[in-house]
């Protein structure tokens, strides 16, 4: 058995005063000064840690800090002097998809590396948009013999990227066919490019020593400027139809390549090929109202080993005013890949929407083989995500400062605790290996089809906009 994956991670502490949901409001008049006060007697220690905080508090908003919302201390005080407040600068946060909550959870991870634990429990619907109408199959979640992150059995994440053989050919016990060149990387993720919406710093260094750190591969946009050649392994050049040729002797030292859709997409596969036979190569395909429909053709030329579908920031169809969301046309490609009989043979990389660890199991349940981020590790740097970024304005996060050390170590540390989760995920569905998990529907409930074959008609249906 191969060695065990594993990140090394350290706790890497906030630059900035921590921005939390909740706060306790001590009114303190009538206050009868218990001797056991419900504030010491707090299951996280927040009330003891509040003190040393507070003498050090540069912003009032910084005091609604680390309340884990568990109301204890407001349910008990007995002259019920304490009320719990939602802190009005935490819902600033993000917007209607990347949402306060997600904000939080990945600064969290981020700093510790480890699975976020709520004392407030899960208080929001259970169905909502995009990957909240998605439940995991989480039978296996009592057995004893599925023990995730705790290692009792080795559940392997590892996927394979590039075109696969449709079927093996002997002829005296040798393969006659020569298989195609693949890539292999231990967990389904790929860091993908920063957002263009967003105003950044020159953060591509950082994103590239996290793929070195963790062992996957960042896509960099090639700009013709100089690369440390000794992590050309975990790169992958993104071609624009009018970037500069790579330089062949920096081609040659990387494993996956990624062009954007064109007319010419053969003429360039060719090009690079004739560089760098054993490259695999990805074309990149918005979702636009056409990008389902380009996909499927593409995975039908035998030049095409990976296909990238990429939707927007919130997962959305792009330019459409009714979007669909990332989950179902996933799921619509690779339906009719195996109706045409091509699923097996190609790789499918989605990206957009994908903001929880969660949402990367749903994605590969849904009918992907692995997934790209890019917003995530930019909040794991404690980013705002603010609607108003723009270039010039005064930055919250103050992300024009990060220190090298201190962007890297967040973003290690926010891989590291996704990886753990997507093992906690896979250990209670009862999955031993992530690429058997692909497409494989049986492993998760979707609340349309349960309104449909089953609530729907008890309680009709809901109308539609």
């Amino acid at each position: 058995m191969p060695e065990k994956y594993h990140i090394k991670t350290k706790p890497v502490p906030p630059r900035m005063p921590r921005i939390g949901k909740y706060g306790v409001v001590d009114w303190r008049e009538d206050c009868a000064r218990c001797h056991n006060c419900v504030k010491k007697a707090c299951v996280y220690d927040r009330y003891r840690q509040e003190a040393d905080y507070i003498r050090n508090l540069s912003n009032v908003d910084a005091l609604f800090f680390d309340c884990m919302g568990c109301l204890s201390c407001v349910q008990d005080c007995t002259k019920g002097l304490l009320k719990m407040a939602v802190n009005p600068e935490y819902e600033k946060l993000g917007d209607s998809y990347w949402t306060p909550d997600i904000i939080k959870t990945t600064w969290l991870q981020a700093e510790t590396a480890k699975i976020p634990v709520s004392g407030a429990g899960y208080r929001g619907p259970f169905s909502g948009h995009g990957f909240d109408s998605m439940w995991t199959d989480m039978s296996e979640i009592v057995r004893p013999t599925r023990d995730g992150i705790h290692g009792r059995e080795y559940i392997s994440t590892s996927v394979d990227i590039g075109r696969k053989l449709s079927f093996l050919d002997f002829q005296a016990g040798r393969v006659t066919k020569n298989p195609h060149p693949l890539v292999s990387i231990p967990m389904p993720l790929i860091l993908d490019m920063p957002s263009g919406t967003h105003t950044l710093p020159q953060i591509n260094e950082i994103i590239i020593q996290t793929a070195v750190n963790t062992d996957i591969i960042a896509i960099i946009e090639w700009r013709n400027k100089p690369v440390d050649e000794k992590k050309l392994e975990h790169i992958a050049f993104y071609l624009a139809q009018d970037s500069p040729a790579v330089p062949k002797e920096l081609l040659k030292k990387t494993r996956l390549v990624e062009i954007a859709d064109s007319p010419r997409v053969r003429e360039r596969i060719k090009e690079i090929k004739e560089t760098h036979p054993k490259i695999v190569i990805a074309i990149r395909v918005d979702l636009t109202p056409g990008g389902i429909e380009r996909a499927v053709e593409l995975a039908q030329l035998k030049e095409v080993e990976v296909i990238h579908v990429s939707a927007d920031l919130n997962g959305d169809e792009i330019g459409v005013q009714k979007p669909r969301f990332i989950k179902d046309m996933i799921r619509q490609i690779h339906t009719t890949l195996i109706e045409k009989g091509r699923r097996d043979e190609i790789t499918i990389i989605a990206g957009g929407g994908i903001a929880l660890p969660e949402h990367v199991a749903k994605a590969i349940i849904c009918g992907a083989d692995l997934v790209t981020v890019n917003l995530p590790v930019l909040i794991a740097m404690e980013c705002h995500l603010c609607s108003s970024c723009k270039p010039g304005m005064t930055c919250p996060a103050k992300l024009e400062k990060i220190d090298f050390e201190y962007g890297v170590g967040r973003m290690t540390n926010l891989i590291a605790a996704w990886h753990d989760q997507l093992i906690e995920v896979m250990g209670a569905m009862g999955m031993r290996e992530v690429r058997r998990l692909r497409g494989d529907v049986g492993r998760a409930m979707f609340f349309e089809n349960l309104e449909k074959e089953t609530f729907g008609k008890l309680f009709g249906t809901r109308r539609s906009n």
